[in-house]
């Protein structure tokens, strides 16, 4: 009898659907009822059933990847290629650099999953990165740990050693407007930064545990250069209140630190050159940074950037470098070569953007002679590096 097994929603027996798991640890694949029953369910009890309450058209989907699976619901129309564009911001891997497995099979992009069975079971698939098609520092995790290759080595009694040396040094700070306090095993700024006033022209603070950037860097109104990389600063803990007050800032990094928003407070910035916010987990760009007329060099690679917006286009100045690699692009604003008539260098390696793309942008004439006359002048002066052209982007 139907209600034996619960099935009492169905009018005969005929209506049940047919199971399929894909990649487990069991085969099984009833092509009709008798065979269902005879196995007893066997399936329901590896948790592939139907869940009455998912719309019947839906596919459930786990893949496997770095040690653990990740959970999709699918319409059942929805193709391989549909899958990957789901998992890139989960996995931080592009579309193109996935690769999803079913019984040993790399499945095709344009694979429906309703063509692979019926669709009330669990597929299993397994999830293979190609190397190097990574956007952002590789795939999230519960953790999140700030990456550098610039760390330093704590040492016993250092803090002690640093109070005193602060102490002893910042008279000199005030004579000659610079503080250079990288890889000193700081945790908090020390207030003596902020006695020095107008007196600082260059902070660099790289490679140490500061986690709040007061409202008080204000202060510093002469700066014209701020550094701080690779350090545990959180959205929440960065004062852009005070760091969009320093009228004379031309350069400020932010690289390998926690960010993943920048706000409309940037565009107070008239007077930067250079921006580099690579290596956070930064999803956009602030339409202000359009304000930013005078800005030369954009580092905001190895983010989640998945879009840049079309006002980037007014920073004409745009004329050292533009790097954006390892990011989630897809597209670029169809007036960027064009309007920015200055920029040499574009690194868009490991996102979306190919090379036969960029040739269709207007304006890609004039960038190309300028970048390849820039790398003629680098083999000229015998730069390091300058024998490889780089393309600047991806084949395919």
């Amino acid at each position: 009898e139907p209600k034996t097994y619960g099935l009492d929603r169905f009018v005969n027996l005929k209506k049940i659907p047919t199971y399929v798991c894909i990649d487990s640890n069991y085969s099984c694949t009833s092509s009709s009822v008798t065979t269902a029953l005879s196995l007893g369910f066997q399936m329901a009890t590896n948790g592939a059933t139907a869940d009455r309450s998912d719309p019947i058209n839906n596919v459930k989907i786990s893949v496997k990847f770095n040690g653990r699976s990740i959970p999709i619901n699918l319409s059942v129309d929805s193709t391989v290629k549909d899958l990957k564009y789901l998992l890139q911001p989960l996995t931080d891997v592009l579309p193109r650099g996935q690769k999803l497995i079913s019984k040993g099979k790399i499945l095709d992009d344009e694979e429906k999953f309703s063509s692979l069975g019926t669709y009330n079971g669990i597929y299993k698939l397994q999830l293979i990165a190609s190397q190097g098609l990574h956007q952002g520092s590789g795939p999230i995790k519960n953790e999140t740990t700030v990456a550098s290759n610039l760390r330093r080595v704590p040492e016993t009694g250092r803090r002690e050693k640093q109070v005193t040396l602060v102490k002893s040094q910042s008279k000199r700070w005030k004579l000659t407007g610079v503080i250079a306090l990288s890889n000193s095993d700081v945790k908090v700024i020390p207030h003596e930064v902020w006695n020095c006033g107008s007196s600082i022209r260059f902070l660099d603070l790289n490679c140490n545990s500061i986690q709040d950037i007061p409202e008080a860097i204000g202060g510093l109104s002469s700066l014209q250069k701020l550094l701080l990389n690779a350090n545990c600063i959180k959205d929440e803990f960065l004062s852009w209140k005070g760091i969009s007050s320093l009228k004379s800032l031309s350069f400020l990094s932010l690289s390998q630190n926690l960010l993943t928003s920048l706000p409309s407070d940037l565009g107070a910035l008239t007077t930067l050159k250079e921006l580099h916010v690579a290596n956070n987990q930064l999803t956009c760009l602030p339409d202000e940074i359009g304000l930013l007329l005078h800005l030369e060099v954009l580092e905001a690679n190895d983010n989640r950037i998945r879009a840049i917006p079309s006002c980037i286009g007014n920073c004409s100045s745009l004329v050292e470098a533009l790097h954006l690699h390892n990011n989630g692009l897809k597209s670029l604003p169809s007036t960027l070569l064009k309007n920015c008539t200055h920029l040499s260098t574009l690194d868009l390696h490991g996102t979306e953007i190919t090379m036969d793309m960029l040739r269709e942008f207007e304006g890609w004439e004039s960038f190309d002679e300028r970048r390849v006359l820039k790398h003629s002048k680098q083999l000229a002066f015998r730069v390091k590096g300058a024998s490889y052209f780089d393309e600047g982007a991806d084949k395919r």
